[in-house]
């Protein structure tokens, strides 16, 4: 079985993905294990001596001034997670909810949260071999971190909460026992070291985000099918317009044009037809550009985040001492989440207005909703309402999460990051964006049948092909959603994307 090894160092978006996503194995390094048991020897070292150390040998939030017996540290720890199991909603995907525990796994393996080995091998077992937590969507503020959310992935660890196996939702202790892993007693530290980190918001964001690198080629794909269908000028994508720019994201998208309507015949020459293009047309490199722009800084973060220790306290074994600080606190992610929804959201807010000039034959040339029997047939009017729609439900999902706060734990917590909810938004928005780009690209490729597809660009024709192997053209009227969900699903699995890449090359971002 193919495996990824953590450290707590390496780990980036695509080890992400073929753990969630394509069920890699997880394994820990020699070097990690180490710095494990010496973290670990360090916390027993503070309980024996009876060191007053926040969340082992005092209570959590308002009670960390209440002193905890050794005695009682087992009990504490086990409350700890039974009282914060306050999650409410349906479950998390079973992706995401393998992205928390691989990304909870390679923050614990840095050796700075004094966890045992043998309780993190527990849950190295559950997620190598299928035990997957119910982990309730909602009820995190984004600091301390994911409490609640982690709590019930750590219910299933001691027994407890319900867990899918193998398609199943069971009882915890029944999903452990038909895995064959034996449940925890926690102790000292070990509680906290599970759920005080922001690994369910980063888990759910890094994937959103990987499919939001997609969603960029994809509307640059599908911007370049439209250009052909309306006869689109090239001259706006020329190279030297945008080295005297020179923003990153503007110049890679005038590239993946130029290359994906290489060979076109439907493509003109400023003055052939028309001097200028309108915005949604000739902007493309601009609009995409900042998005792809925003991506990438999101992708950065993300990767500094899931290679972070975001528990507390943390402790420093070398120097024989356990810090307080807010390593926990989600706002680096909140805010970056905010961010690049709104970058994907601006994918479909200008696929739209594409799609509007496609349908409406003011401003194509083409029969009105691309239908050649108008009237008995309605042909794309109500995908371009649908289209319409989404945009208009992502712009209110790109309010801003991170600027809301409301004090929590007898105001000692005075500012979270509600960075939980903007990473639920974010897929939301992605969701809807790539089912705008789905109608996109139905109504490009119908509207290159009016045209003579035979002449389509290097790129523009691997990706209209692949659509009419399993959506033909629309004569009579149908069932339209059928049509845009096979578009969705190849947009969701990369399939037009890898195939023009693997074609003509890899799509910049």
């Amino acid at each position: 079985m193919a495996t990824v090894f953590v450290n707590g160092n390496n780990l980036n978006i695509e080890d992400v993905i073929k753990v969630a996503r394509e069920n890699y194995e997880v394994k820990l390094t020699d070097e990690s294990i180490d710095l494990i048991n010496k973290s670990r020897r360090t916390v027993d070292r503070f309980v024996e001596e009876g060191k007053t150390v926040y969340g082992i040998t005092t209570g959590f939030g308002k009670f960390s001034d209440v002193l905890i017996s050794p005695e009682e540290t087992k009990i504490l720890q086990r409350n700890l997670i039974v009282s914060h199991s306050c999650g409410v909603g349906d479950s998390i995907d079973i992706d995401e909810i393998r992205a928390v525990m691989l990304l909870r796994i390679n923050a614990l393996a840095k050796g700075y949260s004094g966890i045992r080995l043998s309780t993190l091998s527990t849950l190295i077992d559950m997620l190598n071999k299928g035990v997957h937590p119910y982990i309730p969507e909602k009820g995190s503020l984004g600091a301390s971190g994911d409490l609640a959310p982690l709590s019930h992935m750590v219910l299933v660890m001691i027994g407890e909460g319900k867990a899918f196996y193998k398609g199943k939702l069971m009882d915890g202790s029944a999903a452990m026992l038909a895995a064959g892993i034996d449940v925890v007693e926690l102790t000292s530290k070990e509680g906290l070291a599970l759920i005080n980190g922001t690994q369910v918001m980063t888990g759910i964001g890094a994937l959103a985000t990987y499919d939001a690198i997609n969603i960029m080629k994809m509307a640059d794909i599908c911007g370049a099918m439209t250009m052909e269908a309306l006869n689109g000028i090239i001259d706006a994508f020329d190279y030297r317009i945008h080295r005297v720019r020179e923003h990153e994201g503007q110049m890679a998208t005038s590239r993946n044009v130029r290359n994906l309507l290489t060979y076109s015949e439907n493509i003109t020459s400023q003055g052939d037809i028309r001097v200028q293009d309108p915005y949604t047309i000739r902007c493309i490199p601009q609009v995409h550009g900042a998005s792809k722009d925003c991506v990438r800084y999101s992708v950065n973060k993300i990767n500094i985040e899931i290679n972070s220790v975001t528990d507390n306290p943390i402790i420093f074994s070398e120097d024989y001492q356990a810090i307080s600080g807010g390593n926990f606190h989600g706002q680096p992610m909140a805010i970056t989440f905010d961010f690049l929804r709104i970058g994907v959201a601006e994918m479909a807010n200008i696929s739209e207005r594409r799609i509007e000039r496609l349908v409406n034959p003011m401003l194509s040339g083409l029969p009105p909703f691309l239908t050649e029997k108008g009237g008995i047939n309605s042909g794309f009017m109500i995908a371009q309402y649908s289209a319409a729609s989404l945009v208009s439900e992502n712009k209110v999902l790109s309010h801003p999460a991170s600027v809301d706060s409301i004090p929590s734990s007898a105001n000692q917590e005075d500012h979270v990051s509600m960075g939980t909810i903007s990473a639920r938004k974010l897929k939301e928005i992605v969701t809807n964006t790539m089912n705008v780009l789905g109608i996109e690209l139905l109504c490009a490729a119908q509207a290159l049948e009016f045209k003579g597809k035979g002449s389509l660009g290097t790129g523009t024709k691997i990706a209209f092909d692949i659509l009419r192997e399993d959506v033909e053209k629309l004569g009579n009227d149908r069932i339209m959603n059928l049509d845009i969900d096979k578009a969705y699903k190849m947009i969701k699995n990369n399939k037009i994307v890898d195939a023009i890449e693997e074609e003509i090359g890899a799509m910049s971002i």
